[in-house]
């Protein structure tokens, strides 16, 4: 059904490659990402069947359409629209004439245009970051994203859905209207935290000429609290979007098209750190095989970081004796091998319940705990498991300081976007002060 192009190599990254191929029956051209399956983690293969999943639902003529999905023994193949006039940001400088009304939200290196032609068609390409959310769905998704394009809320490690898009696409809209992002700094932290702060600005005299529309619309989008965010909806109803004929400035923006044209330089510049190849000769553009390493490292940090507040929070409810605290950070069908119950198995609530009921709700002396050495190692995107020792301080019904010492180690499983704990083994003396 299809067949190579000979000597159609497009561009090529860690774990796959892009070719050039053709649709035997019809003899039209398309784009053949071709991963090698046989060098890929258990998490890459989740991320490869979720963005193959995530691209057969998306058919819109402004978005790359994935034609087919070919697995076979070491190879999958994704079949692709062709687009072959480049990037938007690069055909802007390219361009005679340029002004506010041309701008349009999108996102920089995923925005392509079908071909070199005058006019053609823009399309929103790789979708290999991207999550499904249902309706106003809210959860932490994990730390994905190019750092200046992320949204206050996934900074700050916090549910997230739709909102963040709007963010990115407000970031995107500035860049287009002056050339420059709102948010700039080469430390990533001190970046981070401008985009915490929503510390950006309009400054003279690039931003004297742009429509006070458009300055709202940005406003609107760049809002901190994602509750007040503007939404999809409300902002295709905006006059700069809705009345653009007569709102949006006509005036040539050299001055941005300049700007840009840095901008696009500092880009490529910075590409050799990730794994997204474009090609210089007809601008077809690969499908990153993974995320900006600093944003894998971001996201495994951040995540592993999760566990062990989460950890926390789960001791934190035993030394209160507050069961439903506890429970709620448990799957209800909890296993877990423990001291208490003499190496026995133990599965469900019932047996944990006993010592909240009858020894810890009623124990009024301080309990202090000490994680030491917790080891977190993340498996797939929604399960990790913590090892770590236990050192639990407490006063003695005769008024000593006592301290006990267990090695534990907790599996954790994610629901909903909420760490739960499936699983418990501890070594060790009993952690409960039994005196």
């Amino acid at each position: 059904m299809w067949a190579p192009v000979p000597s159609c190599c497009q561009a090529r990254g860690a774990f796959s490659v892009v070719r050039r191929c053709v649709k035997l029956c019809t003899g039209h051209e398309y784009a053949a990402k071709i991963i090698n399956t046989k060098k890929l983690s258990a998490r890459d293969h989740q991320k490869l069947e979720r963005e193959a999943r995530i691209c057969r639902l998306l058919k819109h003529s402004n978005i790359v359409r994935l034609h087919d999905s070919i697995s076979e023994e070491g190879f999958h193949y994704l079949v692709f629209d062709l687009v072959t006039g480049g990037e938007l940001f690069e055909d802007i400088v390219a361009r005679e004439y340029y002004s506010e009304a041309d701008a349009r939200p999108c996102a920089p290196e995923n925005l392509l245009l079908a071909s070199k032609c005058k006019g053609a068609a823009v399309k929103l390409a790789d979708f290999g970051l991207a999550i499904e959310v249902q309706g106003d769905q809210q959860a932490w998704f994990g730390f994905a994203g190019t750092p200046g394009y992320l949204s206050p809320e996934v900074l700050r490690k916090e549910a997230y859905g739709k909102p963040v898009d709007i963010w990115a696409c407000g970031v995107i809209l500035y860049i287009l209207l002056v050339g420059y992002p709102p948010f700039w700094d080469e430390d990533q932290h001190k970046l981070y935290q401008q985009i915490k702060a929503g510390a950006y600005d309009f400054p003279s005299p690039e931003w004297d000429t742009v429509t006070p529309e458009a300055k709202n619309l940005i406003n609107q989008m760049l809002t901190i609290n994602p509750a007040k965010r503007i939404t999809a909806h409300e902002a295709l109803k905006h006059p700069w979007v809705c009345q653009r004929s007569t709102v949006a400035s006509m005036m040539h923006r050299q001055e941005t098209v300049e700007c840009l044209k840095k901008f696009n330089a500092r880009r490529k510049l910075k590409e050799p750190q990730t794994t997204v190849i474009h090609n210089p000769v007809d601008g077809i553009k690969e499908s990153s095989d993974s995320a900006n390493t600093t944003i894998e490292d971001e996201d495994a940090k951040a995540r592993k970081q999760e566990i062990i507040k989460t950890t926390e929070q789960l001791i934190e409810a035993v030394n209160n004796g507050d069961f439903e605290a506890y429970a709620k950070i448990c799957d209800p069908g909890l296993t877990s091998f423990e001291p208490e119950a003499l190496g026995n198995l133990v599965e469900g609530m019932d047996f944990h319940r006993f010592y909240f009921e009858n020894l810890l709700a009623k124990n009024s002396k301080p309990i202090h705990t000490t994680i030491l050495n917790p080891h977190v190692h993340v498996i797939g995107e929604d399960a990790a498991c913590i090892a770590y020792i236990r050192l639990t301080q407490y006063i003695d019904g005769q008024g000593r300081p006592r301290t006990s010492q267990s090695e534990e180690t907790r599996v954790w499983h994610r629901r909903d976007g909420k760490w739960q704990n499936v699983h418990f083994h501890c070594s060790g003396a009993p952690v409960a002060p039994l005196q």
